[in-house]
């Protein structure tokens, strides 16, 4: 269940997704209030879990990363072990950027980011070395069609 929001809490939340960088004052003239009830407000999203890291998004491209693939995982091992052996490779690897577990055929899926595709092999190789997987498939990105971090409020 989440958490109760009203329809200034939202005005806050669409402006802090834009743009976190909005000084307290931009943000608050933009939703009709002043800063202290939305200082407060924001205070208490965070504190609720509602607001979470913030950080910034980089350009993969301009880094260089960019070949991105999403990477389908089945396997024939359900075991904890073999579980929490997989997530420890996927947390230490910084090419995963997303790994969802699936229901379906498909057990995980994986968003990996990686500078071309001797680069995703090598990623490849290495997950196949740390653990035991039973198919992997592995689809390339030809183009970024969308791209949001903000949910729908």
């Amino acid at each position: 269940m989440g958490v109760q929001l009203d329809e200034m809490d939202r005005k806050i939340l669409r402006e802090l997704q834009h743009d976190a960088s909005q000084s307290l004052d931009e943000i608050a003239k933009t939703v009709g209030s002043s800063k202290t009830p939305v200082w407060n407000r924001i205070r208490k999203m965070r504190e609720n879990g509602v607001i979470g890291q913030e950080t910034v998004i980089l350009d993969a491209e301009s880094l260089g990363l960019e070949a991105c693939f999403f990477v389908l995982v089945r396997t024939n091992a359900h075991e904890a072990g073999w579980q929490e052996k997989f997530l420890q490779v996927l947390q230490a690897r910084p090419e995963v950027l997303e790994a969802h577990r699936l229901a379906g055929e498909i057990d995980y899926i994986l968003k990996v980011r990686v500078t071309n595709a001797k680069a995703y092999d090598a990623f490849y190789q290495a997950l196949i070395e740390e653990v035991s997987i039973y198919n992997v498939t592995a689809l390339l990105s030809m183009e970024e069609i969308k791209y949001t971090t903000e949910l729908p409020l």
